[in-house]
């Protein structure tokens, strides 16, 4: 028996030895993964930024970096002026005592060139959103949720549609006035705020601002009720223009549908005019400037500033001095310390910045110089971003936020260079050309076919056939869709187009 017993002892502390080894075992893996820092990823945001968005950032860098100062503009050309606006010590009193300019001429020029003073004034311009909420103050003066009506208001977007969620919206505004309400609450205010006006203000998608400016009309009209049936319940079916399958489902003749169509085709589709108004007020700052020197094409920044950035020397030696001495463990050691790593990268970021969008530009306008020279659309050539990408060593996510927001300044106007991207299809000779170039000749087309018998999709696709173009009916329709050309059958009531 004490046999068995020290046989048992002696498994049982096997088993245990084989148990403490599973537990204290060690396993190694060899994994790759792809982290980019911190640093890495504020230089990409850098890239994006457009002319005016960098001066909003170096104007926040150096209200919150001591060390971080900026050179004013005229001490850069200062020195420059100073050798020929400087009085010489020969120069007599006589020569300045005998100056018959006016003052007045003097102190005009100080606020105006010469050359460059205005002819007209500025139009006023009243934002849509004021008119708005002033009008929803008139209609409902007892209202205690003014605040929220505002915030819906504001919301809109420039063609005066709500392209956020209600339950989205009601959280943001529980979160901004600390005070809870619900979508319905919203829902509520949203349909006196439609009921303001403009017809089909405030609505959430194409169809209801359609549906709100039938139902604003004569509902006893037959015409009205059927368009309101069409657009309620056969919106997508009107989208894609299957007339059949609504003929069939509303038991209309041909001539009514045609004139139930039109009537739908009349309605608004921006019941805002703020993009129609700010069209002629537009201005756009060039992130580059494109000009001809004679020799070729010259490519620059419009504004560099990295030439006006520097780190305060006396706090550079105040950071070094306190590395040097037993201060540098100190808060305010290490707070200095940290901001001038700070300045010092930030920098060099612009200056990185500023290096690779010329490259980048330089590569682009070397990659379309004929478009560039004569600045016709149909020398575009077909020019992705691993083109550039490839020719620069730079990569496609730097090229893709360099290129993004950004405008040049040409001989032709002001271009953007996201326009300049674009995949390349094959003609019928086997040349590679710009899809820009084919929205272009449908762009054309539309423009000189006749209104009273618009052209359809297929008979587009036969015209482009012709000029050597051999693309398929349903590309025909996804660029016309990206031109925002309505169908045929919408445009022989559409507006006349502009090139």
């Amino acid at each position: 028996m004490l046999i068995g017993l020290k046989n048992w002892l002696q498994v049982c502390n096997t088993t245990q030895r084989i148990n403490l080894s599973s537990m204290l075992s060690q396993n190694q893996q060899q994994k790759q993964q792809l982290k980019i820092l911190p640093r890495q990823i504020q230089l990409l945001n850098i890239f994006h930024l457009n002319t005016l968005e960098l001066e909003q950032k170096i104007l926040d860098e150096l209200n919150e970096n001591p060390l971080l100062e900026e050179l004013p503009a005229d001490d850069l050309v200062f020195n420059e002026k100073t050798s020929k606006d400087e009085v010489q010590d020969y120069m007599g009193y006589e020569e300045y005592c005998h100056d018959d300019i006016p003052d007045y001429k003097l102190e005009h020029n100080n606020y105006f060139n010469g050359t460059n003073v205005p002819e007209k004034p500025i139009a006023a311009s009243v934002d849509f959103r004021s008119e708005l909420k002033q009008l929803y103050r008139e209609q409902y003066p007892e209202e205690e949720q003014v605040e929220f009506a505002d915030y819906l208001i504001d919301s809109l977007n420039g063609c005066g549609f709500l392209e956020q969620d209600l339950t989205e919206l009601a959280e943001s505004i529980s979160f901004s006035f600390h005070k809870w309400i619900e979508a319905s609450d919203l829902e509520n205010i949203l349909m006196k705020i439609q009921a303001l006006g403009p017809a089909g203000i405030g609505a959430r998608s194409l169809q209801e601002c359609l549906l709100i400016q039938l139902q604003q009309m004569d509902t006893r009209r037959p015409d009205v009720q059927k368009a309101i049936t069409i657009v309620d319940q056969f919106y997508r079916e009107l989208q894609t223009c299957s007339m059949e399958k609504i003929k069939y489902h509303t038991e209309l003749a041909d001539d009514e549908l045609q004139i139930v169509v039109q009537l739908i085709a009349s309605l608004n589709t921006r019941p805002a005019s703020e993009p129609e108004a700010s069209t002629n007020n537009e201005f756009i700052i060039p992130d580059f400037i494109i000009s001809d020197s004679g020799d070729g094409l010259e490519v620059s920044l419009y504004r560099s500033r990295s030439a006006n950035l520097y780190i305060n020397n006396s706090w550079k030696e105040t950071v070094h001095e306190n590395e040097l001495s037993k201060r540098a463990n100190s808060q305010a050691a290490q707070y200095l310390k940290s901001k001038l790593q700070s300045a010092q990268w930030f920098v060099n970021a612009i200056q990185e910045r500023e290096t690779n969008m010329l490259k980048v530009m330089r590569t682009i306008v070397q990659f379309q110089y004929q478009y560039f020279q004569t600045g016709n659309m149909m020398d575009l050539r077909p020019m992705i971003l691993k083109d550039i990408a490839e020719k620069t060593n730079l990569d496609i996510s730097t090229i893709s936020r360099i290129a993004s927001n950004k405008y040049a300044s040409t001989s032709f106007g002001i271009i953007s260079l996201k326009k300049l991207f674009s995949e390349g299809l094959s003609t019928q000779d086997g040349e590679k050309v710009s899809n820009r170039v084919i929205q272009h000749t449908i762009k054309e087309i539309v423009v000189k076919e006749d209104k009273a018998h618009p052209l359809t999709d297929k008979e587009i696709t036969q015209m482009l056939a012709t000029k050597g173009f051999n693309i398929a009916r349903r590309t025909v329709a996804k660029y016309r869709e990206q031109l925002h050309i309505p169908v045929a059958q919408q445009r022989s009531r559409w507006p006349e187009m502009k090139n």
